[in-house]
């Protein structure tokens, strides 16, 4: 039964969350590790790296200890200003807990960008879909290309990356043609939480682009706010942990993964005859040998004993 906020009472929340500001050495330094002993003390897993340029993770447990847990990241990281999108779950989405030290909390690969200091214009989901609409706006997304393949804007540019760091790259190579050299032509960018598009911003104000802008909390947060007979999304939204992608609900929708590959399968997909759960999709049949799928059915069966012995199946089934 839900409540009179719509959220069942067996729900653990999932909280993704970033934020750019510098962190000096000694908070860095120590950071991981207490983050790893509240995690365990607060019975939270997920992941969270942290980077002289901020921190960025998605965390999952119960509503209380994600609060602790983001109470104790801004009393730690000082007038940091989280951006946090919260979405709900019957089951775990995360089999542990991980906090590392990373050159970037989102990879791009260029020095000299720092969002902190330098980004693009906000731009509110309410006020999202004007751009969408608008003929002299070149909307991107800046998310790689399994997740496009998942679901996007309509009508929205797609780079065709693989990586969050082939970014430059297609802005200098394609992005330049298609505004045909005009760097004053407004350009709005976005990803599933907000983080990539946001770095994102900086790099083309560095590089000269003026009129930049960037959907404020995502893609995540334009389907919470933006009812669904007004939406312009089309399909679900790939996240980074068990539940594979949610649909305009924020439930998890009919993704599932390949754990061979990593990559997202649709009901379609997984209909294909190259298709074993656990063990190969078509986009990976051809990739691995007899002893790997050996060893991927093995790691099925172990995973699937711990979750029979788990209260309540807490870990989530391979697709």
């Amino acid at each position: 039964m839900r409540d009179s906020n719509n959220k069942c009472n067996v729900y653990l929340q999932v909280a993704a969350f970033y934020c750019f500001n510098q962190l000096e050495d000694d908070v860095l330094n120590s950071l991981p590790i207490d983050l790893i002993n509240l995690a365990k003390e607060l019975d939270v897993r997920g992941s969270i790296l942290v980077a002289h340029e901020g921190i960025n993770g998605t965390i999952c447990g119960s509503k209380e200890g994600i609060a602790s847990m983001l109470n104790k990241l801004k009393e730690i990281v000082d007038q940091c200003d989280f951006e946090v999108k919260f979405s709900w779950t019957r089951k775990q989405a995360f089999r542990k807990f991980k906090s590392r030290i990373k050159e970037e909390i989102v990879t791009m690969g260029v020095a000299d960008i720092n969002p902190s200091k330098l980004s693009g214009n906000y731009v509110e989901p309410k006020d999202w879909n004007n751009l969408l609409d608008d003929p002299n706006t070149l909307v991107i997304d800046t998310r790689n290309e399994y997740e496009v393949s998942v679901g996007t804007f309509s009508g929205s540019v797609n780079p065709h990356t693989d990586i969050f760091r082939d970014f430059p790259t297609w802005v200098d190579q394609h992005l330049k043609t298609l505004v045909k050299g005009d760097k004053t032509k407004k350009i709005a960018m976005f990803c599933t939480g907000g983080i990539r598009c946001e770095k994102a911003t900086s790099y083309l104000l560095n590089e000269g682009f003026s009129e930049v802008h960037h959907l404020h909390g995502g893609i995540l947060r334009y389907l919470e706010e933006v009812p669904e007979e007004e939406s312009l999304w089309e399909g679900e939204c790939f996240v980074f942990d068990q539940r594979v992608a949610l649909n305009h609900k924020l439930d998890p929708g009919i993704h599932k993964l390949c754990y061979a590959c990593g990559m997202p399968l649709s009901p379609i997909d997984r209909d294909k005859p190259e298709y074993i759960s656990g063990i190969q999709c078509h986009y990976c049949a051809s990739q691995f040998s007899d002893e790997d799928r050996a060893r991927f059915a093995e790691r099925q069966k172990h995973i699937h004993n711990l979750a029979r012995r788990l209260p309540g199946n807490t870990i989530w089934p391979s697709a």
